[in-house]
């Protein structure tokens, strides 16, 4: 034997059973099978202590095997640990052993396999580390202990005493089913045990354990958290941010429709939005996302979609065509807004400008959680070009330009997944828009913007929904008050629409 370690194979005979209760004071069970146990005294064995966990603070532990992950939460959880269950190499086995260990309040480990000498001395060395003085073993284990550790059968002892005081780790599992010690070693410890999917941002569980304990350390645990890193830490910061879409979570699709008013603030000529003032707006596009929710099996949200920059028949100062409202015009609408849950995008209307560089005037609206972004091609106009002679467009680099700092600025400032929105009612706006990007902290939508009789409205939506980009997350359809013949009511949007639309605007 090296260095004085010993072997315990699980399926020892009844004698040598007998032998390790003769040291633990406890009933061998004839099966061979172990069940909760635990050494007889508290002051033989004392309660685990946990290790300090950085607040706020993000890990992610993806590489190697599920045994070597289990051994890494039990470092990162686990001070110190009075005993530990050891599961053998079936899922039954781990279904076993999972609730065992939570109960026991020890770390649950993967036995390794007979022949892997490395991996059966690592695990000597973090039973070691942790101090244990009893192992309890579920299934065909094969594992060598340190001197003085004893084997315990049988259901004859109490658990051990709760860690004190509990994790307030939360620990974040993209397979639990696959990870089973993970989850079992992490509520041992009293940490929260969230199941999150592959999609860190698509998870209402984290945003609920992020707003319970907003700077709770997270462990993020799986190979399915390997890639993308800055987008991984993006979601868990964002979750952190406490904020939440009417119907759970933040990303805004697929999981709600928004009901829209689009217009300028204070110019009824452009849309219902100008029509009233802040409150009266907001309560008016509340009353119609109200007549939607019956109609919807999702949850609806009410939009205001403002028009942020105005294509100009004259060229202004700066020569562009496009007149850029105050940021301080607009922020009222967004104050509003946000105290009324009501989600908001920022319109284009860039003239002879670029979108990027319009955008960029609005970074600090655009800074706000719920508060997106669109883009309208048909007021992009070349260099000889005005507004109302032509109908604009817009090339693809142009709006993966757009899109890139829009994400980065999300990334970067740790907001929630925003709407990109990308008028559309003929092909030739969007140049080349298979080529358009998606991006994880971006939901692209198209919005088709036809008018008029409804039979032209229903071709024009045919022909823009063939061939969309890959990624794209959702469609748009407008109602025309005055110049749709006729207007459709909520029940025929809903109804006679296909797809159903994800966003519905009102102009």
């Amino acid at each position: 034997m090296r260095g004085g370690l010993r072997m315990v194979v699980a399926s020892a005979t009844l004698a040598g059973l007998a032998a390790v209760a003769a040291v633990t004071g406890c009933t061998p069970q004839a099966s061979g099978r172990t069940s909760a146990l635990a050494p007889a005294s508290p002051a033989a064995a004392p309660p685990a202590r946990l290790a300090l966990a950085v607040t706020g603070s993000t890990r992610a532990l993806t590489a190697g095997s599920a045994a070597d992950r289990a051994l890494e939460v039990s470092r990162t959880l686990f001070a110190s640990a009075p005993g530990a269950v050891l599961a053998g190499s079936t899922p039954a086995d781990e279904r076993a052993a999972a609730p065992l260990a939570a109960r026991l309040h020890v770390p649950m480990l993967l036995a390794p396999a007979p022949a892997d000498a490395a991996a059966r001395v690592t695990l000597s060395g973090e039973l070691q580390r942790l101090g244990v003085r009893w192992v309890t073993l579920v299934g065909s284990v094969s594992a060598t202990l340190p001197p003085g550790v004893a084997v315990v059968p049988g259901g004859s002892v109490q658990a051990a005493p709760r860690p004190v005081p509990p994790s307030r780790t939360i620990a974040v599992l993209a397979d639990p089913s696959g990870e089973r010690a993970v989850a079992a070693t992490a509520a041992a410890a009293g940490a929260t045990v969230v199941d999150a999917g592959t999609d860190l941002s698509r998870s209402a569980a984290l945003d609920a354990a992020l707003r319970a304990h907003h700077d709770a350390p997270v462990l993020l645990v799986g190979s399915a958290f390997a890639h993308d890193p800055s987008t991984r830490d993006w979601a868990v910061r964002a979750a952190r941010s406490g904020y939440e879409l009417p119907g759970g979570g933040q990303r805004p699709l697929p999981d709600r429709r928004f009901v829209a008013l689009y217009g300028a603030p204070g110019i009824p000529v452009l849309g219902v939005l100008g029509r009233q003032g802040v409150d009266a707006t907001i309560r008016r596009v509340q009353d119609l996302a109200a007549q939607y929710r019956p109609l919807s099996p999702k949850p609806v949200v009410p939009m205001l979609e403002i028009i942020t920059t105005l294509a100009a028949g004259s060229p202004g100062a700066d020569g562009d065509y496009s007149s850029e409202l105050p940021a301080d015009s607009i922020r009222p609408y967004l104050d509003a807004a946000a105290k009324a849950h009501v989600s908001v995008v920022l319109d284009l209307q860039p003239g002879r400008s670029d979108f990027l560089t319009q955008a960029k005037h609005y970074q600090a609206l655009l800074e706000r959680p719920g508060v997106g972004l669109a883009l309208d091609p048909e007021w992009r106009l070349g260099p000889s070009q005005k507004p109302l002679e032509q109908i604009g467009r817009v090339s693809a680099a142009e709006v993966n330009r757009t899109s890139a700092w829009l994400a980065g600025l999300v990334r970067d400032r740790g907001l929630p997944p925003k709407l990109f929105v990308l008028h559309e009612f003929r092909l030739t706006m969007l140049q080349d828009r298979t080529s358009i990007v998606s991006r994880p902290q971006l939901d692209l939508v198209i919005h088709v913007d036809g008018q008029g009789v409804q039979p032209d409205k229903q071709q024009t939506w045919a022909a823009v929904l063939r061939d969309p980009p890959a990624g794209l997350a959702g469609w748009g359809w407008k109602n025309f008050l005055k110049v749709d013949h006729p207007m459709l009511t909520p029940g025929q949007t809903m109804r006679e629409v296909h797809p159903t639309p994800d966003l519905i605007s009102y102009q």
